[in-house]
């Protein structure tokens, strides 16, 4: 059985289609329910009745805390960076942030978090799902947890990933109709999504694909996909809706002004960030942005100089917008990778992998602004058998899936019955309270 594709007992509804039919373009993650203009017009007013949202930046390669959230200037450990004031009293971050430092006071900053992954593959997973990797299941993300949890949508993907890197969300054991929909660089229109042909032309394509689909399940040939069940005539009807809907105007961030995409910055991951507020505003559940560049296990200063200006303008322009709007009620935002970097600087003047005590960063949502949870230690032991012992509070990923699910108002402790039988908790740690108002 294919652990991944297989359904759990339980599971709310929803109309989708396989990703190998004719618009497999538009297939994973589509997840469709009907949407009137009330959501366009909540975001507009900071309607708080409105579904709340997340929007993950994802670090990919695992960013240095020491550069970015958690500095110790002038210690052993501290490199080149300097320590700046921000918007938030006694906060101090990287001078490589000067922006997001003005957006401080709508922040928090878990500075202690721990994992026992210090492989990217393992750690990615780990840090996106809230559990270790199993050979006998996978896990599902947030963006899916939360599409499962709700049948508010819009008619475009409510589960979006933008600049998709090594290990793309998931609906793991929800099943794959809770996939990201994937797209790259907004600059460029969303794939898949223009008929090619006219309009009888397609759907006479549409009526010979059901056709053959539909027998294949009446002969029992497309097992995996009759348990699924993805292919149905409702499902071409909520493609075709896509395609002719306004909402996918959201994904051109074209048609935001010079100054706004300026804010952002002129980078595919900047765009990634001001068309996942755009998204957001039309109902979308979940957009995770990735910008890589963090492995640097050589030259990790100035592989953080270059990473940061990108990183830090879009942050800050985010948070800012969303405040602005008012949607900093309803989204989550959170920025972090799969792990933190070594205190220790190495001979090729980079930094390791370090999964004892690295820092997220969160806003919104009833996110306590301008507060930090934990600490780690300026001179920290480095031959301790328990690197914890370095930390004040610390967390394990775990905790802040469960923080994080509790911010979304989602039930992080239910437990849903696997494929395998297996009964599984959203996420298996405790809330950290103190970073929620």
């Amino acid at each position: 059985m294919n652990l991944d594709q297989a359904q759990p007992r339980v599971c709310s509804g929803g109309v989708h289609f396989h990703r190998r039919t004719l618009l497999r373009g538009i297939g994973g993650g589509l997840f469709f329910s009907p949407l009137s203009g009330w959501l366009t017009q909540a975001a507009e007013s900071g309607d708080t009745s409105r579904p709340k949202s997340v929007i993950l930046l994802w670090l990919e390669g695992g960013a240095s805390q020491l550069e970015t959230f958690d500095p110790h200037p002038g210690t052993k450990i501290g490199g080149q960076v300097k320590g700046i004031s921000t918007s938030a009293k006694g906060i101090e971050i990287s001078d490589l942030m000067p922006r997001t430092a003005e957006q401080m006071h709508h922040m928090a900053l878990i500075r202690s978090v721990t994992s026992k992954e210090g492989d990217h593959e393992r750690a990615v997973y780990n840090v996106k799902t809230g559990y270790r990797p199993d050979p006998t299941l996978i896990h599902p993300t947030v963006g899916a947890i939360l599409c499962h949890e709700s049948d508010s949508g819009a008619d475009i993907p409510r589960h979006v990933s933008i600049l998709p890197g090594m290990s793309p969300a998931r609906g793991g054991f929800l099943g794959a109709k809770y996939d990201a929909f994937k797209i790259y660089d907004p600059a460029s229109p969303v794939p898949d999504v223009t008929a090619t042909v006219d309009d009888p032309r397609l759907q006479r394509r549409l009526d010979d694909l059901r056709l053959v689909a539909e027998s294949q399940f009446e002969r029992r040939r497309l097992r995996d996909a009759a348990a699924m069940r993805t292919f149905h005539p409702a499902s071409t009807d909520a493609a075709r809706q896509m395609m002719n809907s306004e909402q996918l105007g959201a994904f051109d961030v074209s048609t935001e002004s010079k100054s706004e995409r300026d804010a952002f910055g002129n980078t595919p991951f900047g765009r990634g960030c001001l068309a996942a507020s755009r998204l957001i505003e039309v109902g979308v559940r979940c957009v995770e942005v990735t910008l890589g560049g963090w492995d640097t296990h050589i030259n990790n200063h100035s592989f953080h100089v270059s990473g940061c200006s990108t990183l830090d303008v879009a942050l800050a322009a985010l948070v800012h917008r969303l405040a602005e709007r008012d949607l900093l009620k309803t989204t989550l935002v959170v920025c972090g990778g799969e792990f933190g970097r070594t205190p220790q600087i190495n001979a090729a003047e980079g930094r390791d992998h370090w999964p004892h005590g690295f820092t997220v960063a969160m806003a919104g949502c009833g996110v306590r602004g301008g507060s930090v949870f934990g600490a780690t230690n300026a001179n920290p032991r480095l031959d301790t058998e328990t690197p914890t012992d370095n930390l004040e509070d610390p967390v394990t990923v775990a905790d802040v899936h469960a923080t994080i699910l509790k911010a979304l108002d989602v039930p992080w402790n239910r437990e849903i019955v696997t494929p395998i039988g297996r009964p599984m908790k959203y996420a298996d740690g405790t809330p950290i309270d103190k970073v929620l108002s």
